[in-house]
């Protein structure tokens, strides 16, 4: 999300006109916010998605997964939210629509200035409120700087790792290293 000015709509009103908007909205508690940011998305940003993305598929691909990467809306029914995150990956679960996914194991955000808040706070509370998610991260642009959150027996432990280290990906059974969410780009 960013800082512009919300707009007032209903969830029935925000889903009828997002396939016909000119730009990515986001819609979060009867307030549409637009992400203007997602025009302006650094190549650094696109490349750090798409690296992922690229790693994770092989895996997804063969467990039956679907991998996201930032134009599928994901539902939060608890919250009657709409977010488009970075990177989303959905596990054993039918697509119970054909505009947006409610069931995600693992989401990723790509910072950038205009998110920065939004991911570390409120999606972070959204999205570990999710019961299908795992693995939420948190993936710097700017510098080799991943937090990592991996749900637990007793909640949501964060890590973070500087310049190397590997985050679990359990729902593809597999680990992701910061050397190849990043080669190429820091």
């Amino acid at each position: 999300m960013t800082d512009a000015a919300p707009q007032a709509m209903s969830e029935a009103e925000y889903l009828r006109s997002e396939r016909e908007s000119p730009y990515k909205r986001e819609y979060v508690g009867g307030f549409v916010y637009p992400l203007h940011a997602q025009a302006g998305a650094s190549g650094e940003h696109g490349l750090i998605s798409t690296r992922i993305i690229g790693h994770l598929f092989p895996d997804a691909d063969r467990l039956g997964c679907r991998l996201y990467q930032s134009d599928m809306k994901l539902y939060i029914h608890a919250t009657a939210s709409y977010f488009y995150p970075d990177v989303m990956l959905v596990c054993g679960q039918e697509k119970p629509d054909r505009y947006f996914e409610t069931s995600p194991c693992l989401l990723v955000e790509v910072l950038s200035g205009s998110t920065a808040h939004n991911d570390r706070r409120h999606k972070h509370a959204v999205y570990t409120a999710i019961p299908t998610l795992q693995t939420y991260l948190i993936v710097s642009q700017d510098e080799r700087y991943v937090v990592e959150y991996q749900r637990g027996e007793e909640g949501w432990p964060m890590r973070e790792h500087r310049g190397e280290g590997r985050v679990d990906v359990p729902c593809l059974g597999r680990s992701l290293s910061l050397d190849e969410m990043y080669r190429g780009v820091l």
